[in-house]
């Protein structure tokens, strides 16, 4: 009976914390929020998002910051301006700076930094746009640019075995499931293949090197599997928002699809470390170590400074 009852008080104390975090959130951003600002400018002479331009480092810091600020403003040319298109971001800077009575004069730098933040913004949604359609885009055996870029892959990682025939048990050796490797991309459609050729190709010394421990007797796996459920561990992260910080961090601007691509090549890399260092006892003891790797990238995300880059330098062979 005690060891219920303190169960049940830590779900009580839980419960209460939760409400009362709620309740607090709710009344700082629909009124607190608002007069603190008014308090700030009335001090400073400059507005929230001159405040967070001028006052934090470019990348993930300011980016972050000018993003909440424009999400959660009561003005209605502030919060749309997250969704506007590269074609409009002059006009809505213009609106912005008229909005909030920014005299370039005076703060020269402001309508420069705002919109390398709008930039970002606006980048990483596009992105997942672009990303969401390459997923949805199924492999197809009858396009000609799909089977080379699946031959391709296959000469980037054995370029001195020949492949028999387009359907063979020897697309196991580079770690597909089936003697024919389109049933493997149902999931990521071709972001799983494209990204295994970017990575190959970009940098092929470490892709070896990868399918190689991949190839271990003891601590092997699938290697195209694996890599196909890394790009979906991408795909995740990106959708969820999680890897704002790290494009706002390495890219100084709009992130485009190679971008991604780069995340991933650095998530294999370092899935694959991991996993030998970890010497797990079988491979069905993958989903395990592929949750706890995946926690692992998602604390790593929460440093306002990350950056998941290789610091090896891309290499084909």
């Amino acid at each position: 009976m005690t060891k219920q009852r303190d169960v049940w008080m830590n779900a009580m104390k839980r419960s209460s914390q939760t409400m009362f975090g709620s309740i607090w959130g709710y009344f700082y951003t629909s009124f607190l929020r608002y007069w603190l600002k008014w308090f700030i400018r009335q001090v400073t002479g400059k507005c929230e998002l001159q405040r967070i331009c001028a006052g934090y480092k470019p990348g993930a810091p300011r980016t972050t910051k000018a993003e909440y600020s424009l999400k959660n403003s009561k003005c209605k040319v502030l919060r749309a301006a997250v969704d506007v298109e590269e074609d409009g971001l002059e006009k809505y800077l213009d609106l912005i700076m008229r909005e909030k009575n920014v005299k370039t004069q005076r703060d020269p730098t402001f309508k420069v930094n705002l919109k390398l933040c709008l930039l970002q913004i606006t980048g990483y949604r596009n992105l997942f746009t672009s990303v969401e359609e390459l997923r949805k885009e199924t492999f197809d055996s009858d396009k000609v640019q799909h089977e080379e870029m699946l031959l391709k892959l296959w000469d980037l990682l054995m370029p001195e075995v020949k492949l028999e025939s387009r359907v063979t048990k020897q697309w196991g050796d580079i770690g597909f499931q089936g003697d024919d490797p389109k049933t493997d991309f149902r999931g990521m459609g071709m972001l799983g293949l494209t990204n295994l050729v970017f990575f190959s190709e970009n940098y092929t010394e470490q892709a070896r090197q990868v399918l190689s421990h991949a190839n271990h007797p003891k601590l092997g796996y699938s290697y195209a599997i694996v890599g196909i459920n890394l790009t979906e561990m991408a795909y995740s992260l990106l959708k969820s928002g999680a890897l704002k910080p790290h494009f706002y961090n390495t890219v100084s601007g709009r992130p485009q699809l190679q971008h991604l691509h780069q995340l991933y090549c650095y998530l294999v890399y370092k899935f694959d470390k991991f996993w030998v260092e970890e010497e797990p006892e079988s491979i069905m003891e993958f989903n395990h170590y592929r949750e706890k790797f995946h926690d692992n990238i998602k604390i790593k995300l929460l440093d306002p400074a990350i950056a998941l880059t290789l610091t090896d330098s891309p290499r084909s062979n």
